[in-house]
C-alpha cells in the first residue's frame, strides 16, 4: 500500500509496478499549499523502475487481453469506490493542490462521470461498414474497420487536476483495451496514487496500470525513449509538448498545452448572468487552468455596467484556507509562481493598465485580481498577463467596439483551447463560432464551461488531438480495415 498511515503526514506515495507498491531510488517531499506543513513523501522511480513499469504493462497488453464486457465491469466498480473515498480525495485535493473542497468534491463528482461515461462508451466502440460492393468489379467483396488499442499508453498530466485529469487519462485507456502507464505531477502526487489503488481494488489486473513518480524532465524524457511505449497523452506547458512531441519520433500523440483563454460579453447580452460566470472562470482554482479567463473583452456601451457587476461578483468570493467549507479561492501551488503573478500583474499597471481591484499576495495566496485596459494598450505594451498565460487568478477587462474587433484580436493569438461568448442574438453568436479560430466555443457560457463528456482540446500551439472519453478512445485506437472476398 502507498498509505502507511491515515494521517496526511505520514502519507508515502509509492511506485505501482505490475501490482507491487515498491520503493524508489530515492524519495521527495510533498508539502501542503496552504500551511507548508509537510504531507508526506512520494518514490521517485529510477530508470530501470520506469522501464520496469512500461515492461509491466507491455506484458500485460500482450498476454491478458481484458474483454470488454470485464472492462466496464472493473471501471463502473472504479468509478463506485471513487464516490466511497470522495472525503479522502478532497482531503488530498486541498492539501496537495491548495483547491478548495468544493472544487474538490466537483472533482470527484467529474471523475466519476469520466470512469463511467469511458465504461459505457467501450461497450459501444466500433468501426464502420465501407461499401467497397460500390466500386466496379468488386460486387463479390465486404469492407468494414474496426478499432484496435495501440498497447501501452503513456499518460503525464499536470497539477491542477489531480484526480480527473488522471482519470481522463486512464480510464479511455483500459476501456479501449489499452495498458497505461501514468506519471502524476511532483507537486499533486497522492491522489493519482489513492486512484491506482482503487483500481487494483476494483479488480484491474497486474500490469494493466502502472504509476511512476519523479521530476518531469527526468522521468519523461525515460518515458519517451522507450520504444514499446505505443501512445502519449500529455497535459501541460506548450513549451515541453512541443519536446515530447519531437522526441517521440512516428507515434501519436495527444496534447493538452497552454492558453490565453477569453471571454466576449456583447452590448445585448445578460450582463446579470454572464458577470458571475466569467468570474468564476477567472478566479476558480486560483485562475490555473487552460481555460481560465484571461481576457475578457466587454462591449464598449456596456463596460461600466458590466464592471460594476464583475468587481462586486468578485468582492463576494473568499479567500485563504481551502478546508473552510465557505472558501472558493485558496492559494496557487507555490509561492514563487504567486510571486510571479503578482509581478506580471504590477508590470502591467506600471504600462498603463487600471489595478481595478485585488492584486495583494500573502504567501502563496494572491487576491483575486482585476485590471482594465481602457486605452487598449496591453498588447502593442506586451503586457504579460495579456500576451503570455498568466495561470493565475488575473483577469484583463478590455473594451471593443464591434465583434469582429475581438476575434481579430483572439484569433492573432497562438493559442486556442476555448472562448466563451455571451449575447442574445444568433446570428452574432453563430457568426463568432464560424469565425474563431480555437476548438471550442460556447454560446453564453464562459471559457471554462466544460462536460467530461465532451470533445476538448486546443488548436494552434494550445495542442492537438481530443480528449473526452470517447474522442479520446478514438485517439488511443487505430482504425485497421477488414475486407472479404465471397466466392
Amino acid at each position: 500500500m502507498m498509505v502507511a498511515e491515515n494521517s496526511l503526514q505520514t502519507r508515502r506515495a509509492k511506485l505501482l509496478i505490475g501490482s507491487e507498491w515498491l520503493q524508489g531510488e530515492s524519495s521527495f517531499e510533498v508539502f501542503d499549499k496552504t500551511t507548508q506543513a509537510l504531507i508526506g513523501h512520494a518514490e521517485a522511480a529510477s530508470r530501470q523502475q520506469v522501464d520496469a513499469a512500461v515492461d509491466a504493462a507491455h506484458t500485460a497488453f500482450e498476454r491478458n487481453t481484458l474483454e470488454p464486457w470485464d472492462r466496464y465491469r472493473i471501471l463502473c466498480r472504479v468509478a463506485e469506490l471513487i464516490d466511497k473515498h470522495r472525503a479522502e480525495f478532497c482531503a488530498l485535493i486541498a492539501a496537495e493542490a491548495g483547491f478548495p473542497l468544493s472544487d474538490g468534491d466537483n472533482e470527484v463528482n467529474r471523475a466519476v462521470q469520466t470512469f463511467l461515461t469511458s465504461a459505457e462508451e467501450g461497450k459501444r466502440l466500433s468501426g464502420e461498414v465501407v461499401p467497397i460492393e460500390g466500386a466496379p468489379g468488386n460486387a463479390h467483396r465486404m469492407a468494414f474497420t474496426i478499432r484496435a488499442p495501440r498497447g501501452v499508453v503513456c499518460g503525464i498530466t499536470s497539477f491542477n487536476s489531480p484526480l480527473n485529469m488522471v482519470a481522463h487519462k486512464v480510464a479511455p485507456a483500459l476501456a479501449s483495451g489499452n495498458t497505461v502507464v501514468l506519471k502524476p505531477p511532483q507537486a499533486t502526487p497522492f491522489s493519482a496514487a489513492l486512484l491506482f489503488q482503487i483500481l487494483l481494488d476494483s479488480g484491474l489486473p497486474a500490469g494493466h496500470a502502472n504509476l511512476v513518480n519523479g521530476s518531469g524532465a527526468r522521468i519523461g524524457s525515460w518515458l519517451t525513449a522507450n520504444p514499446k511505449i505505443a501512445f502519449y497523452t500529455f497535459t501541460g506547458s506548450t513549451a515541453v509538448g512541443k519536446q515530447i512531441r519531437d522526441a517521440i519520433g512516428m507515434r501519436p500523440i495527444a496534447l493538452e498545452l497552454g492558453s490565453i483563454a477569453a471571454t466576449i460579453a456583447c452590448d445585448d447580452a445578460d450582463l446579470e448572468r454572464a458577470a458571475p460566470r466569467c468570474v468564476n472562470s477567472a478566479f476558480r482554482r486560483a485562475g490555473q487552468a487552460c481555460t481560465s479567463t484571461q481576457r475578457m473583452y466587454v462591449q464598449e456601451p456596456v463596460v461600466g455596467r458590466f464592471l460594476d457587476l464583475f468587481v462586486a461578483a468578485t468582492k463576494k468570493l473568499k479567500v485563504g484556507d481551502p478546508r473552510e467549507p465557505a472558501t472558493a479561492i485558496g492559494p496557487m501551488i507555490s509561492e514563487n509562481d504567486a510571486v510571479r503573478v503578482e509581478s506580471w500583474v504590477k508590470e502591467a499597471v506600471s504600462a498603463g493598465a487600471q489595478l481595478v481591484y485585488g492584486g495583494q499576495r500573502t504567501g502563496a495566496v494572491l487576491q483575486p485580481t482585476i485590471l482594465y485596459d481602457p486605452q487598449r494598450r496591453g498588447v502593442p505594451a506586451r503586457m504579460r498577463v495579456l500576451c503570455e498565460e498568466v495561470f493565475g487568478p488575473v483577469v484583463t477587462i478590455i473594451p471593443f467596439q464591434t465583434l469582429d474587433d475581438a476575434i481579430d484580436e483572439i484569433n492573432a493569438m497562438p493559442y486556442g483551447i476555448a472562448t466563451g461568448i455571451f449575447t442574445k442574438d444568433v446570428n452574432r453568436a453563430m457568426r463568432a463560432a464560424r469565425r474563431l479560430n480555437v476548438a471550442t466555443v460556447h454560446i453564453n457560457e464562459s471559457s471554462t464551461s466544460r462536460v467530461d463528456l465532451m470533445p476538448f482540446g486546443g488548436v494552434k500551439d494550445s495542442g492537438l488531438g481530443r480528449e473526452g472519453p470517447r474522442y479520446a478512445m478514438r485517439e488511443m485506437t487505430e482504425e485497421r480495415l477488414v475486407t472479404i472476398s465471397l466466392y
